[in-house]
Protein backbone atom coordinates (compact mmCIF):
# COMPACT_ATOMS: atom_id res chain seq x y z
CA UNK A 1 0.00 0.00 0.00
CA UNK A 2 1.54 3.23 -0.82
CA UNK A 3 1.55 5.89 1.49
CA UNK A 4 -0.35 8.04 -0.55
CA UNK A 5 -3.23 5.85 -0.68
CA UNK A 6 -3.03 5.27 3.04
CA UNK A 7 -3.65 9.09 3.94
CA UNK A 8 -6.48 8.92 1.58
CA UNK A 9 -8.07 6.24 3.20
CA UNK A 10 -7.14 7.66 6.79
CA UNK A 11 -8.61 11.16 5.82
CA UNK A 12 -11.98 9.57 4.23
CA UNK A 13 -12.23 7.47 7.06
CA UNK A 14 -11.52 10.18 9.20
CA UNK A 15 -14.74 12.21 7.55
CA UNK A 16 -16.55 9.57 7.61
CA UNK A 17 -16.49 8.15 10.80
CA UNK A 18 -17.29 11.31 12.99
CA UNK A 19 -17.89 11.98 16.68
CA UNK A 20 -21.49 11.34 17.72
CA UNK A 21 -23.14 13.23 20.41
CA UNK A 22 -21.83 15.18 23.10
CA UNK A 23 -18.49 15.04 25.44
CA UNK A 24 -17.91 11.65 27.04
CA UNK A 25 -15.36 10.82 29.92
CA UNK A 26 -13.46 8.52 26.93
CA UNK A 27 -13.08 7.03 23.48
CA UNK A 28 -12.04 4.04 22.56
CA UNK A 29 -11.34 3.17 18.47
CA UNK A 30 -11.56 0.00 16.99
CA UNK A 31 -9.51 -0.34 14.51
CA UNK A 32 -12.13 -3.05 12.79
CA UNK A 33 -15.64 -3.29 12.12
CA UNK A 34 -18.09 -4.28 14.93
CA UNK A 35 -18.23 -8.20 15.97
CA UNK A 36 -14.31 -9.01 15.43
CA UNK A 37 -11.35 -9.13 18.53
CA UNK A 38 -10.57 -4.98 18.53
CA UNK A 39 -14.42 -4.39 18.56
CA UNK A 40 -14.85 -6.56 21.87
CA UNK A 41 -11.98 -5.32 23.74
CA UNK A 42 -13.41 -1.65 23.06
CA UNK A 43 -16.76 -2.85 24.00
CA UNK A 44 -16.30 -4.94 27.64
CA UNK A 45 -13.52 -2.85 28.32
CA UNK A 46 -15.15 0.31 28.01
CA UNK A 47 -18.78 -1.33 29.96
CA UNK A 48 -16.50 -2.31 32.75
CA UNK A 49 -15.02 1.31 33.41
CA UNK A 50 -18.21 2.82 33.90
CA UNK A 51 -19.71 -0.22 35.57
CA UNK A 52 -17.15 -0.24 37.85
CA UNK A 53 -16.85 3.59 38.38
CA UNK A 54 -13.45 3.64 37.03
CA UNK A 55 -14.90 6.30 34.52
CA UNK A 56 -17.76 8.79 35.18
CA UNK A 57 -19.60 8.52 31.88
CA UNK A 58 -20.17 5.65 29.38
CA UNK A 59 -16.84 5.00 27.11
CA UNK A 60 -17.85 5.77 23.33
CA UNK A 61 -16.28 3.27 20.54
CA UNK A 62 -15.81 4.11 17.37
CA UNK A 63 -15.24 1.64 15.01
CA UNK A 64 -12.29 2.78 12.39
CA UNK A 65 -11.82 0.06 10.49
CA UNK A 66 -8.82 -0.43 7.40
CA UNK A 67 -5.29 -1.27 6.68
CA UNK A 68 -5.52 -4.25 9.65
CA UNK A 69 -5.33 -1.83 12.20
CA UNK A 70 -3.13 0.74 10.17
CA UNK A 71 -5.76 3.27 9.54
CA UNK A 72 -6.55 3.76 13.11
CA UNK A 73 -2.96 3.93 14.34
CA UNK A 74 -2.17 6.34 11.60
CA UNK A 75 -5.47 8.68 12.94
CA UNK A 76 -3.87 8.73 16.60
CA UNK A 77 -0.34 9.25 15.38
CA UNK A 78 -1.49 12.24 12.80
CA UNK A 79 -4.44 13.84 14.16
CA UNK A 80 -4.77 12.96 18.17
CA UNK A 81 -1.30 12.90 19.92
CA UNK A 82 -2.19 14.21 22.46
CA UNK A 83 -5.64 13.56 23.23
CA UNK A 84 -5.57 11.88 26.70
CA UNK A 85 -9.44 10.77 26.64
CA UNK A 86 -8.40 8.20 23.41
CA UNK A 87 -7.77 4.56 23.90
CA UNK A 88 -7.28 2.43 21.28
CA UNK A 89 -7.74 -1.32 20.84
CA UNK A 90 -4.86 -3.71 20.21
CA UNK A 91 -3.87 -7.29 19.90
CA UNK A 92 -0.53 -9.11 18.93
CA UNK A 93 -1.02 -8.63 15.32
CA UNK A 94 -1.10 -4.91 16.33
CA UNK A 95 2.37 -5.83 17.14
CA UNK A 96 3.30 -7.88 14.50
CA UNK A 97 2.33 -5.25 11.52
CA UNK A 98 4.04 -2.34 13.06
CA UNK A 99 7.27 -4.82 13.31
CA UNK A 100 6.64 -6.00 10.24
CA UNK A 101 6.49 -2.27 8.84
CA UNK A 102 3.05 -3.04 7.73
CA UNK A 103 1.79 0.44 8.57
CA UNK A 104 3.28 2.83 6.04
CA UNK A 105 6.06 3.39 7.66
CA UNK A 106 5.04 4.28 11.29
CA UNK A 107 6.62 2.23 14.19
CA UNK A 108 5.66 0.81 17.39
CA UNK A 109 7.12 4.27 19.41
CA UNK A 110 4.62 6.41 18.11
CA UNK A 111 2.13 5.19 20.53
CA UNK A 112 2.45 4.38 24.65
CA UNK A 113 1.57 0.90 25.14
CA UNK A 114 -0.71 0.98 28.13
CA UNK A 115 -1.63 -2.40 29.33
CA UNK A 116 -3.20 -6.10 28.21
CA UNK A 117 -5.55 -7.98 30.68
CA UNK A 118 -6.22 -10.72 28.38
CA UNK A 119 -4.98 -13.55 26.32
CA UNK A 120 -5.56 -16.37 23.90
CA UNK A 121 -2.54 -18.72 24.81
CA UNK A 122 -0.15 -19.40 22.20
CA UNK A 123 0.43 -23.60 21.85
CA UNK A 124 2.43 -25.72 20.69
CA UNK A 125 0.73 -29.10 19.64
CA UNK A 126 1.32 -32.83 18.42
CA UNK A 127 -0.76 -35.94 18.12
CA UNK A 128 -1.85 -37.88 20.25
CA UNK A 129 0.51 -40.29 19.13
CA UNK A 130 3.52 -38.58 18.10
CA UNK A 131 6.91 -39.69 19.80
CA UNK A 132 7.38 -35.89 20.79
CA UNK A 133 6.96 -36.31 24.68
CA UNK A 134 8.04 -32.72 25.55
CA UNK A 135 9.13 -29.20 23.79
CA UNK A 136 12.25 -30.38 24.44
CA UNK A 137 12.11 -33.71 22.42
CA UNK A 138 10.96 -31.23 19.61
CA UNK A 139 13.06 -28.90 19.98
CA UNK A 140 16.18 -31.38 20.13
CA UNK A 141 15.07 -33.24 16.78
CA UNK A 142 14.53 -30.11 15.00
CA UNK A 143 18.59 -29.14 15.94
CA UNK A 144 19.82 -32.27 15.35
CA UNK A 145 17.71 -32.47 11.66
CA UNK A 146 15.90 -29.32 10.82
CA UNK A 147 14.08 -30.66 7.99
CA UNK A 148 12.42 -33.83 10.20
CA UNK A 149 10.13 -31.33 11.99
CA UNK A 150 7.35 -29.16 9.65
CA UNK A 151 4.83 -27.01 11.69
CA UNK A 152 1.01 -26.05 10.55
CA UNK A 153 -0.25 -22.78 11.80
CA UNK A 154 -3.27 -20.59 10.68
CA UNK A 155 -0.79 -17.38 9.29
CA UNK A 156 0.75 -17.17 6.56
CA UNK A 157 4.48 -17.11 6.71
CA UNK A 158 6.07 -14.64 8.43
CA UNK A 159 2.61 -14.45 10.53
CA UNK A 160 2.68 -14.69 14.63
CA UNK A 161 1.79 -18.65 14.38
CA UNK A 162 4.80 -19.22 12.37
CA UNK A 163 7.19 -16.87 14.47
CA UNK A 164 6.12 -18.78 17.74
CA UNK A 165 8.29 -21.80 17.08
CA UNK A 166 10.70 -19.84 16.35
CA UNK A 167 10.96 -18.10 19.48
CA UNK A 168 11.50 -21.03 21.01
CA UNK A 169 13.78 -22.35 18.83
CA UNK A 170 15.86 -19.53 19.44
CA UNK A 171 16.19 -19.45 23.02
CA UNK A 172 17.14 -23.34 22.82
CA UNK A 173 20.06 -21.90 20.56
CA UNK A 174 18.67 -22.92 17.09
CA UNK A 175 19.48 -19.98 15.16
CA UNK A 176 18.79 -20.97 11.77
CA UNK A 177 15.50 -20.68 11.36
CA UNK A 178 15.39 -20.14 7.54
CA UNK A 179 16.09 -24.31 7.84
CA UNK A 180 12.64 -24.62 9.53
CA UNK A 181 9.34 -25.62 7.74
CA UNK A 182 6.51 -24.44 8.41
CA UNK A 183 3.01 -24.81 6.15
CA UNK A 184 0.39 -21.71 6.62
CA UNK A 185 -3.22 -23.19 6.12
CA UNK A 186 -6.45 -21.85 6.46
CA UNK A 187 -6.90 -21.34 10.13
CA UNK A 188 -6.17 -23.49 13.59
CA UNK A 189 -8.61 -26.20 12.96
CA UNK A 190 -6.64 -27.28 9.54
CA UNK A 191 -3.52 -26.68 10.98
CA UNK A 192 -4.44 -29.78 13.67
CA UNK A 193 -5.62 -32.11 10.59
CA UNK A 194 -2.31 -31.30 9.09
CA UNK A 195 -0.67 -32.71 12.32
CA UNK A 196 -3.12 -35.13 13.24
CA UNK A 197 -2.60 -36.29 9.82
CA UNK A 198 0.93 -36.94 9.61
CA UNK A 199 1.50 -34.09 6.67
CA UNK A 200 3.50 -32.11 9.70
CA UNK A 201 5.03 -33.23 12.73
CA UNK A 202 3.31 -30.16 15.15
CA UNK A 203 1.04 -27.46 15.54
CA UNK A 204 1.35 -23.75 15.73
CA UNK A 205 -1.50 -21.60 17.36
CA UNK A 206 -3.65 -20.53 19.93
CA UNK A 207 -5.79 -22.28 22.78
CA UNK A 208 -9.19 -21.58 22.03
CA UNK A 209 -8.51 -23.67 17.87
CA UNK A 210 -7.46 -26.84 20.17
CA UNK A 211 -10.03 -27.29 22.97
CA UNK A 212 -12.08 -29.51 21.11
CA UNK A 213 -9.32 -31.82 19.58
CA UNK A 214 -7.87 -32.02 23.19
CA UNK A 215 -11.42 -32.92 24.46
CA UNK A 216 -11.30 -35.82 21.92
CA UNK A 217 -8.18 -37.12 22.31
CA UNK A 218 -6.68 -36.60 19.08
CA UNK A 219 -3.66 -34.43 20.12
CA UNK A 220 -1.60 -33.21 22.66
CA UNK A 221 -0.61 -29.89 23.48
CA UNK A 222 3.72 -30.45 24.62
CA UNK A 223 3.52 -26.50 25.66
CA UNK A 224 1.84 -23.04 26.38
CA UNK A 225 3.53 -20.16 25.80
CA UNK A 226 2.11 -17.82 29.09
CA UNK A 227 4.07 -16.91 32.14
CA UNK A 228 1.69 -19.62 34.03
CA UNK A 229 -0.19 -22.25 33.42
CA UNK A 230 -3.54 -21.75 32.20
CA UNK A 231 -6.21 -22.06 34.70
CA UNK A 232 -8.63 -25.18 33.42
CA UNK A 233 -5.76 -26.86 31.51
CA UNK A 234 -2.93 -26.87 34.48
CA UNK A 235 -1.79 -30.89 33.00
CA UNK A 236 -0.39 -28.33 30.12
CA UNK A 237 3.45 -26.83 31.05
CA UNK A 238 4.63 -24.07 30.24
CA UNK A 239 7.51 -23.40 27.41
CA UNK A 240 8.89 -21.43 30.67
CA UNK A 241 9.23 -24.22 33.15
CA UNK A 242 10.69 -26.35 29.92
CA UNK A 243 13.50 -24.44 29.94
CA UNK A 244 12.52 -21.89 26.97
CA UNK A 245 11.66 -18.29 28.22
CA UNK A 246 9.10 -17.77 26.03
CA UNK A 247 5.74 -15.80 26.63
CA UNK A 248 3.66 -15.26 23.15
CA UNK A 249 -0.29 -15.16 23.29
CA UNK A 250 -2.77 -13.27 21.15
CA UNK A 251 -3.45 -10.74 24.09
CA UNK A 252 -5.99 -7.80 24.01
CA UNK A 253 -5.16 -4.37 25.42
CA UNK A 254 -4.64 -0.65 24.85
CA UNK A 255 -2.78 1.54 23.35
CA UNK A 256 -2.70 5.79 23.60
CA UNK A 257 -0.89 8.60 21.82
CA UNK A 258 2.51 9.03 22.45
CA UNK A 259 2.01 12.77 23.52
CA UNK A 260 -0.25 12.55 26.57
CA UNK A 261 1.27 13.18 30.00
CA UNK A 262 3.23 10.50 32.16
CA UNK A 263 0.30 11.33 34.67
CA UNK A 264 -2.29 10.02 32.61
CA UNK A 265 -0.37 7.05 31.49
CA UNK A 266 -0.53 6.24 34.55
CA UNK A 267 -4.15 7.51 35.29
CA UNK A 268 -5.09 4.68 31.84
CA UNK A 269 -2.70 1.86 33.31
CA UNK A 270 -4.08 2.48 37.10
CA UNK A 271 -7.84 2.04 35.89
CA UNK A 272 -7.32 -0.82 33.36
CA UNK A 273 -5.43 -2.61 36.33
CA UNK A 274 -8.89 -2.10 38.15
CA UNK A 275 -11.03 -3.35 35.12
CA UNK A 276 -8.49 -6.76 35.16
CA UNK A 277 -9.56 -7.50 39.18
CA UNK A 278 -13.15 -6.85 38.56
CA UNK A 279 -15.07 -9.70 38.52
CA UNK A 280 -16.95 -8.29 35.64
CA UNK A 281 -13.69 -9.31 33.49
CA UNK A 282 -12.88 -12.81 34.83
CA UNK A 283 -16.54 -12.94 34.08
CA UNK A 284 -15.90 -11.44 30.39
CA UNK A 285 -13.14 -13.90 29.87
CA UNK A 286 -14.67 -16.98 31.07
CA UNK A 287 -17.38 -16.28 28.24
CA UNK A 288 -15.23 -15.65 25.46
CA UNK A 289 -12.30 -17.85 25.46
CA UNK A 290 -9.43 -16.16 27.28
CA UNK A 291 -6.85 -16.64 30.19
CA UNK A 292 -5.48 -14.12 32.38
CA UNK A 293 -2.52 -11.90 31.07
CA UNK A 294 -2.18 -8.96 32.91
CA UNK A 295 0.84 -6.69 32.40
CA UNK A 296 -0.20 -3.18 33.02
CA UNK A 297 2.24 0.41 32.44
CA UNK A 298 5.66 0.25 31.91
CA UNK A 299 5.43 -3.51 32.11
CA UNK A 300 3.58 -4.19 29.38
CA UNK A 301 5.32 -1.25 27.47
CA UNK A 302 8.71 -3.37 28.30
CA UNK A 303 7.31 -6.28 26.91
CA UNK A 304 5.85 -4.82 23.88
CA UNK A 305 9.36 -3.49 22.75
CA UNK A 306 11.05 -6.73 22.87
CA UNK A 307 8.17 -8.51 21.16
CA UNK A 308 8.77 -6.09 18.57
CA UNK A 309 12.02 -6.34 18.53
CA UNK A 310 11.93 -9.99 18.16
CA UNK A 311 9.57 -10.41 15.50
CA UNK A 312 11.44 -7.44 12.98
CA UNK A 313 14.61 -9.29 13.28
CA UNK A 314 13.10 -12.71 12.51
CA UNK A 315 10.91 -11.25 9.04
CA UNK A 316 14.00 -9.86 8.50
CA UNK A 317 15.57 -13.31 8.72
CA UNK A 318 12.61 -14.97 6.78
CA UNK A 319 12.82 -12.18 3.97
CA UNK A 320 9.40 -11.14 5.40
CA UNK A 321 10.48 -7.60 5.25
CA UNK A 322 13.95 -6.24 3.93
Amino acid sequence: MTKRFFKALMTSAVLSVGIAGGATAAECIAPANPGGGWDFTCRQIGKILFDIGAVDKPVQVTNMPGAGGGLAYGNVVNERSSDEDLIVAASSATTTRLAQNAYAGMTADQVRFVGAIGADPGVIVVAADSPYQSLGDLVEAIKAEPGSVAFAGGSAVGGFDHLKPLMILKEGGFTDITKVKYIGVDGGADAITQTVGGFTQAMTGDMSEVVSFLSNGDIRVIAVLTDERVPGFEDIPTAKEQGYDVVAVNWRGLYVPKDISDAKFDEWAGKLQQVADSPEWAQAMKDNGLAPFTKVGGDFQSYVDGLVADIASMSKELGVTQ
